[in-house]
């Protein structure tokens, strides 16, 4: 049985032919179902321009989900911190854990999780876009919640309200900068498998006991379709391997059914594409996500696992991580 704390990172996907106050609605409905398991956190990712994605305020549905909820952890996965001003940061998160205190978590990025005109329409002017900045506006952010470094301004809510923050990476560049300043790290196996244990090696060689932290902890996001059976959990995730794929191609549009994304006419390079994509990720039966789980934890050593499932229909979603919970985590609520 997989024995670390699991949690859920959901995107509030939006389905073809539904609306996005459906797809929130939805999201509000596995926060719910996945607190009642005992699942430890439920993050929500900011992304933008994406009409598969409904998760673009992350703030503001965090302090939905906070009113329908009253013991899972709450937070971002995360807030694209290039995308913001570190106050107006600072003031939404105090805000939320001034409301909702010790339930809040802060993971914070460095890309700005969408197109550069989308990135420019946000942030309203090229200063701070570059990733180059990213250290001085992180360490902006956190002296509005700690104060070490008093200046004219003060966070209100946000001086000592502060959630916890997260590092979130997909290279090393997170990883290394979540190790020196000795802050949890949280790294996206489900879109860059390929640089995760490069990421967690650096991570670990370079974290230094903080205020924080006095020792590494890592958390591995991780694509997850359990079913009943192998087949069926093929046939659920079609539809996140389309969406992906139309995405990277330029053409995104909200989440296809099983139906339509089986008849797509896929070439050769999108079907490798594909299975690049589910490479390290957990898609089967639950004997079949326990064992691939299993060995993400042996080859990773994380702490933690977050679990993020893109399938058409909110009942399946839901069923997934009740077959996780249940069959594959022995029941979650001794690692809530």
């Amino acid at each position: 049985m997989i024995d670390v704390p699991l949690s859920v990172l959901d995107l509030a996907p939006v389905a073809a032919g539904a609306s996005a106050g459906e797809a929130l609605a939805h999201t509000t409905e596995l926060a719910r179902r996945t607190e009642e398991l005992g699942y430890r956190r439920f993050w929500v990712a900011e992304h933008h321009n994406m009409p598969a994605i409904a998760s673009s305020a992350p703030a503001v549905l965090l302090a939905h989900l906070a009113a329908h909820t009253s013991t899972i952890r709450l937070g971002s996965g995360g807030v694209m911190l290039p995308n913001h001003a570190p106050l107006v940061v600072a003031e939404q998160f105090g805000t939320l854990e001034a409301l909702h205190p010790g339930r809040i978590d802060l993971g914070i990025g460095r890309a700005p999780g969408t197109d550069q005109v989308t990135a420019l329409a946000l942030r309203r002017t090229m200063e701070g876009l570059s990733a180059d900045g990213f250290p001085r506006e992180l360490a902006d952010l956190m002296n509005y919640f700690s104060g070490d470094d008093p200046g004219p301004i003060t966070a209100t809510p946000g001086l000592g309200q502060s959630p916890a923050v997260w590092l979130l990476g997909s290279s090393g560049f997170s990883a290394q900068l979540a190790g020196l300043l000795g802050l949890p790290f949280s790294f996206a196996h489900h879109f860059s498998a390929q640089h995760t244990l490069p990421a967690l090696q650096l991570y670990r060689q370079h974290f230094r006991p903080s205020r924080w932290l006095d020792r590494p902890y890592a958390m591995v996001a991780v694509n997850v379709v359990c079913a009943d059976t192998d087949e069926r959990a093929e046939w659920l995730s079609g539809p996140s391997a389309l969406s992906f794929l139309k995405l990277r191609s330029g053409r995104p549009e909200p989440l296809a059914s099983p139906e339509d994304a089986a008849g797509y006419p896929y070439r050769e390079v999108d079907r490798e594409f594909v299975r690049q994509r589910r490479d390290g990720q957990a898609m089967g039966s639950p004997e079949t996500v326990r064992r691939q789980l299993t060995e993400l934890l042996a080859r990773t050593g994380a702490d933690e696992l977050m679990l993020t499932t893109m399938v058409y229909d909110v009942a399946d979603r839901v069923r997934s991580f009740e077959l996780v919970a249940d069959a594959v985590a022995g029941g979650l609520t001794r690692n809530a």
